[in-house]
């Protein structure tokens, strides 16, 4: 008996251990990336490795299409079952870290030193996400299309002037070798409007939203929003540019194909005139309208969320994720902006000397983040609809005034986010 008995805890203890062994704890993962092959590869094979690197978690992926993801998690929200982990676009981080969506992370903010400002995710004083990316946009020219029209070449150092800016519109408009000076991307809609236009507004002196006074009326609607609007305007007006009727195709090749001037584009579009103009092609900095040239920033980022009940592990994952080494491959396989400089030192376009290394450049020195509120994912809707209202005719004042009015009375609706 007392044999059996031997082996009979033998067994057990093995059990236990061989369990101890397998019981990894399972965290659940919502990504926006379903339908790309190369980024859906690139998060897969972080998994991968982090699975390896470690015995007390394993990350299960599910993956969403883009434009069906929002819709997704708020809904997952509503039902108390968001995963351990999701991403989230900058932009709208505040609001979901205001309605309990989000935990702020506990990784330690040393490791986030040198992250350019778009690529981390920040509310009321807290990280809330981390993003192993970001974009830019700037100016597409050719040098020889500027020297020939006595257009001044402009530098991160030296911009041009809004002024300047306008001038050079003039000349290329007269010169009568192309259909339009500048194309803006208006066959763009949703989220490129207040990402690509709303730092015009910034650089005149307003804002969507006045984050330290919390609310737009002054702000969106003020003198500085007024002249943004005014000369908004005036670039349809003087048939300077495109209009909101543009053909989503002549906004994928125009430019290549010599009907526009100049173009206004992000990092992500940058290899196609590259290839065909190779070094007549340029990368130009945003025109200083007043208060400093400014760009857009903060694209997707990962965060935990707030009822995820492994949090240490989900931030394992994270800090693990923001390796160098990954976000250089991320930067190699989608062609987006590597967040720190040592990661773009890495990457095959953005190392010094890199085709595209002008663009981590002007992330670094010119990126605003959009109105850091929770009231800017309903902003951001109101901007786009006044400005394409605007560029139809619409006055701009009484534009600007109701879609100020909107947007507050959503802040007051929402006990002004607090």
């Amino acid at each position: 008996m007392k044999k059996i008995g031997t082996i009979a805890a033998a067994v057990a203890a093995v059990g236990v251990m061989a369990g101890g062994a397998s019981a990894q704890t399972k965290l659940s993962m919502w990504y926006h990336g379903a339908g790309n092959e190369v980024e859906s590869n690139l998060v897969n094979q972080i998994i991968d490795d982090f699975n390896a690197s470690q015995s007390d978690w394993v990350v299960e992926l599910e993956s969403f299409p883009q434009a069906s993801y929002n819709d997704s998690v708020n809904a997952a929200a509503l039902a108390e079952n968001l995963p351990d982990i999701l991403d989230v676009d900058g932009p709208i981080l505040p609001n979901w870290a205001w309605a309990g969506y989000l935990a702020p992370l506990t990784i330690d903010e040393a490791k986030l030193e040198g992250f350019l400002p778009g690529a981390v995710g920040r509310w009321n004083g807290e990280v809330y996400a981390i993003g192993l990316w970001d974009a830019a946009c700037a100016i597409y020219a050719r040098r020889s299309v500027l020297e020939a029209n006595d257009i001044r070449v402009p530098s991160l150092d030296s911009p041009w002037t809004g002024e300047e800016f306008d001038s050079a519109l003039e000349k290329l408009a007269s010169s009568g070798e192309f259909e339009y000076a500048l194309d803006l991307g208006m066959a763009w809609t949703g989220e490129w409007y207040p990402y690509a236009f709303g730092p015009f507004l910034q650089s005149h002196g307003g804002d969507i939203i006045d984050v330290s006074a919390n609310m737009a009326n002054g702000s969106l609607n003020g003198d500085a929003g007024l002249a943004f609007g005014e000369w908004w305007q005036s670039l349809f007006e003087r048939n300077l540019v495109p209009g909101t009727d543009q053909d989503g195709a002549d906004r994928e090749t125009g430019f290549l194909d010599g009907k526009y001037a100049l173009q206004w584009n992000g990092n992500w579009s940058a290899l196609p005139p590259l290839g065909q103009f190779g070094d007549d092609m340029l990368f130009l900095p945003a025109p200083d309208f007043g208060n400093g040239p400014k760009i857009g920033a903060a694209s997707w980022q990962f965060g935990i969320s707030a009822i995820s009940e492994n949090k240490d592990g989900a931030s394992a994952f994270i800090e693990f994720a923001i390796q160098d080494k990954y976000l250089a491959a991320f930067s190699d396989g989608i062609g987006l902006i590597p967040p720190t400089s040592e990661s773009a030192q890495m990457s095959e376009k953005y190392r010094p000397g890199g085709a595209l290394e002008v663009f981590f450049e002007l992330s670094n020195d010119q990126a605003t983040l959009r109105a850091v509120t929770p009231a800017y994912i309903v902003g951001g809707r109101v901007f786009e609809k006044a400005l394409a209202d605007i560029a139809n005719g619409a006055d701009v004042a009484d534009t600007l005034d109701q879609a100020a009015d909107e947007i507050d009375a959503d802040i007051e609706a929402n006990g002004g986010y607090m």
